[in-house]
């Protein structure tokens, strides 16, 4: 029971980030007006807002005009959920699921955003940081202790892509946010896992669009969501894979 508790809960934020992800680009308020069609502008009832549900009853397409509604929307819906599941399944109750939770919604969000404006908005930032001094003042009246480890994963994330950012210029300044909040969320372990997982899905799937020629050489490639999956990666299976690596070594 508590694993569905957990995946509802998990769709319903999810409805919740398409609206971020629709309105934040726009600078419009995520909570005025309420849900619409942003074709007809027929305002949502309540059995159209049902996460997914809603979705498959109206087959896709608006209640109002009959305009299809992207299939993105049901997509984050399922992916908020199932990761909110892994992450539940791994840590339990524990502050650790709830900052993961945090972690993973905002970087759907995040990304969702950067993949369609190539830009990394300050609000999604500010919120990240806000989150991560919320759950250390809750870790510090529970353990009473600092987490300096996190602290040092935000300055490693902020200083190494904005070194690449200063050196190169082949990213652009929002991936310094995304790398320091990644960091600050998950520690030096886990930043490093991040990025060594990011670069390398990056560079895969660059490759790719290049040689499908979906894009050309000097099309910009939003790298946003290389980092929001590596932190995803490694929020889940970090320890695995370096407890891996380090066997791996001593082979």
């Amino acid at each position: 029971m508590e694993i569905i508790f957990i995946a509802i809960i998990g769709l319903c934020i999810g409805s919740f980030l398409n609206v971020c992800i629709y309105r934040i680009p726009r600078e419009e308020s995520i909570v005025f007006p309420p849900s619409h069609c942003t074709t007809c502008s027929y305002k949502l009832q309540g059995c159209d807002l049902i996460p997914l549900l809603s979705y498959i009853f109206l087959k896709g397409r608006c209640r109002g005009c009959g305009e299809r509604i992207s299939i993105k929307y049901p997509l984050i819906e399922i992916l908020n959920s199932l990761l909110y599941v892994l992450i539940y399944c791994n840590y339990g109750n524990s502050i650790s699921s709830l900052k993961g939770f945090l972690l993973t919604s905002l970087l759907i969000v995040i990304a969702g955003i950067d993949l369609e404006t190539h830009y990394i908005y300050k609000s999604t930032t500010i919120f990240g940081i806000v989150s991560f001094v919320f759950i250390a003042i809750i870790a510090f009246l529970i353990s009473g202790q600092i987490p300096w480890g996190n602290l040092l994963g935000g300055a490693l994330g902020f200083s190494v892509i904005g070194a690449i950012v200063i050196l190169t210029g082949g990213m652009g300044e929002g991936d310094i946010e995304i790398a320091l909040i990644i960091g600050l969320f998950l520690g030096i372990k886990g930043i490093i896992l991040t990025l060594f997982i990011a670069f390398i899905l990056g560079g895969i799937i660059a490759s790719l669009i290049l040689i499908l020629k979906i894009k050309g050489r000097k099309a910009e490639i939003a790298f946003g969501p290389y980092l929001a999956m590596g932190a995803i990666i490694s929020l889940l299976y970090g320890t695995e894979i370096i407890n891996c690596y380090i066997s791996l070594m001593k082979i």
